[in-house]
C-alpha cells in the first residue's frame, strides 16, 4: 500500500459513506471496488461505513479492514435506527468537500463514482444515479409507482423517480440538508427541496451481489410511507396502513361489483360493501394525515439526535475541523 499522509485521513477530498447491515459478505468487495475507482480519479478520499446493529461478523469484518487501511473508518450504532437515520447521520459526519452516499451490497454501482466525481469537480454540485430498470415483481413495481404518484400529487416538494440517493453531494448540500432538521430524513426528497442544481445519471441497478436482503414488503412500505411523512407533512404510521389495506378491499369489492353479474347477480352488495370500506379508508387517512402533524411537533421538540454511536474507529481527532475553516 502507498504511503497516505495524516492530510489524507483527517482532510478528504471526497468521502464515501456506505451504509450496511449484515453485509459481511460485501464489505471487503464494496470497498476494494471503491477504492480502485477513486485512486482512478486521483482524489483524495475516504470510506466510512455506518454499521446499524448487524448480527454477523460485518463490524469485526470492517474493522480488520480499518487496521490495514486508514481511509477506511466505521462508525457502529447501538441498535437499528432505520434506513432513513443512520446513512444520514454518516453523511453528516463525513469530512469531504462532497460526499457519496451509497449501500453496500453492490445494487449502487461502484463504476458510477468517477462520473460522479467529474461533474462534481465541473461545479455540478448535485448528481445522482436514477435506475433504468430493476428486477422486480409486478406487485412490488405497482407499489413503487403508485409511491411516486402519491409524491406528485401530495408532496410539498417532487422526488425524482427511481432514484435513491446513490450520488455525490457537495459540502454546501449536506449542510442544508443539516440544517433542514428532518428527524426521519427522506434525503432522496430532501435533495430536491434544497433547490441546488441537480444533473442525474440513469443506470442499470443490478441485482445484490452477496447476501440476503434486509428488505421484505413491509420495510419497503415503511421506508415509502416515511417517505410521504418527510414531503408532505402527512403520515401517522398506524392510521395510514390501516387505510392502505381498507384501500385494497375497496379496490376488491369494486372488481366483486363489476364482476358479480357473472356469477350471481348481486351487484349492489359488493358495491355497498365497496362504500362503506372508501368511507373507512378516506377517514383513517384524514386520521393520519392530522396526526402527523402532532408526531412532527413532537419530533422536532425533542431534537433527539439521528443515532446514538456504540464507537468509532479511524476517526482522528482533528477530523472535520478544516470545515470550520470554509
Amino acid at each position: 500500500m502507498k504511503q497516505i499522509s495524516e492530510t489524507f485521513i483527517s482532510q478528504p477530498e471526497i468521502s464515501v459513506c456506505i451504509a450496511c447491515r449484515n453485509e459481511e459478505a460485501n464489505a471487503p468487495a464494496i470497498a476494494a471496488a471503491v477504492i480502485a475507482e477513486m485512486e482512478r480519479v486521483d482524489a483524495v478520499f475516504d470510506i466510512i461505513f455506518i454499521d446499524n446493529d448487524s448480527s454477523d461478523r460485518t463490524v469485526a469484518t470492517i474493522k480488520d479492514m480499518c487496521s490495514r487501511d486508514p481511509r477506511i473508518k466505521l462508525i457502529v450504532n447501538t441498535r437499528n435506527f432505520g434506513q432513513m437515520r443512520s446513512p444520514t447521520h454518516a453523511i453528516y459526519e463525513a469530512g469531504g468537500s462532497a460526499v457519496i452516499s451509497m449501500c453496500a451490497d453492490f445494487q449502487d454501482s461502484p463504476a458510477l463514482l468517477p462520473e460522479f466525481v467529474r461533474r462534481w469537480r465541473s461545479g455540478v454540485p448535485l448528481v445522482l444515479g436514477v435506475r433504468k430498470n430493476e428486477k422486480n415483481g409486478p406487485i412490488l413495481r405497482f407499489f413503487r409507482n403508485l409511491s411516486y404518484s402519491l409524491h406528485r400529487r401530495f408532496g410539498e416538494y417532487p422526488v425524482i423517480p427511481n432514484a435513491t440517493g446513490f450520488g455525490i453531494y457537495d459540502r454546501k448540500v449536506v449542510e442544508a440538508l443539516r440544517r433542514l432538521n428532518e428527524p426521519e430524513p427522506f434525503v432522496r426528497g430532501m435533495l430536491v427541496e434544497t433547490g441546488y442544481k441537480l444533473e442525474t445519471i440513469p443506470f442499470d441497478r443490478p441485482v445484490r451481489k452477496k447476501g440476503k436482503s434486509n428488505n421484505n414488503f413491509f420495510t419497503l412500505l415503511d421506508f415509502a410511507l416515511n417517505g410521504l411523512a418527510g414531503s408532505s407533512k402527512g403520515l401517522l404510521r398506524a392510521p395510514l396502513y390501516v387505510a392502505f389495506f381498507l384501500g385494497l378491499l375497496t379496490f376488491f369489492s369494486l372488481i366483486g361489483a363489476a364482476l358479480s353479474p357473472l356469477w350471481d347477480g348481486s351487484w349492489q352488495f359488493w358495491l355497498f360493501a365497496a362504500v362503506l370500506e372508501g368511507q373507512f379508508t378516506l377517514m383513517f387517512l384524514f386520521f393520519g394525515l392530522l396526526g402527523v402533524q402532532v408526531a412532527l411537533v413532537s419530533e422536532r421538540t425533542r431534537n433527539q439526535p439521528l443515532v446514538i454511536e456504540r464507537e468509532r474507529v479511524n476517526f482522528p481527532k482533528d477530523y472535520r475541523s478544516h470545515l470550520a475553516q470554509q
